[in-house]
């Protein structure tokens, strides 16, 4: 039986993939399943470093992401990104790469509360125009149509979410 599959996480910057996609790892890990995570940023720092921010550069960080989630997969570990990838062409690319076994969770929060709880005031910084090709602000995401999951960090706590994201995995038949 194949056990394998994706969990991809997007989202703004902020919106809380990382820290839902911890608890879901957790969540997981303590039924018997392997589980990876690919985060954003540390992904960035390993498998990309040096790729900017340009959409090619984006692409490219996301494609790399969706090749490493594809490998885990097919190798029945449970693979967790973690990411922006704001554009919904790639994410679709990685889905299909991925053989179908991917459930895209949109990690939903106005930018309003992203900015108000951004510590490093990256989002105030960008608004003023003083970081440029910011994601949601001056350089677009494209939200998800149609995610299996939609998560809503304004609305509901870490704990909550997680569950939703359980509950969902376990309605599709990919965990028990």
């Amino acid at each position: 039986m194949t056990t394998g599959f994706t969990i991809w996480f997007t989202g703004l910057s902020g919106a809380g993939k990382t820290t839902v996609s911890r608890i879901v790892e957790k969540e997981l890990r303590a039924r018997g399943y392997k589980v990876e995570v690919l985060d954003g940023d540390v992904v960035r720092e390993n498998l990309s470093k040096g790729l900017g921010f340009s959409k090619e550069d984006r692409d490219t960080n996301i494609r790399r992401i969706g090749f490493v989630c594809e490998l885990l997969t097919r190798n029945d570990v449970i693979a967790i990104a973690a990411a922006i990838s704001p554009y919904r062409a790639i994410r679709d690319e990685n889905r299909a790469r991925v053989g179908g076994r991917f459930v895209e969770v949109y990690a939903k929060c106005p930018i309003d509360v992203l900015a108000e709880r951004d510590v490093k005031g990256l989002y105030k910084k960008a608004i003023r125009g003083e970081i440029k090709n910011f994601t949601g602000i001056d350089d677009p995401y494209e939200a998800p149509e149609n995610p299996e999951v939609t998560i809503e960090s304004d609305k509901e706590t870490p704990e909550q979410s997680a569950a939703k994201i359980i509950a969902r995995l376990e309605e599709l038949g990919y965990v028990k």
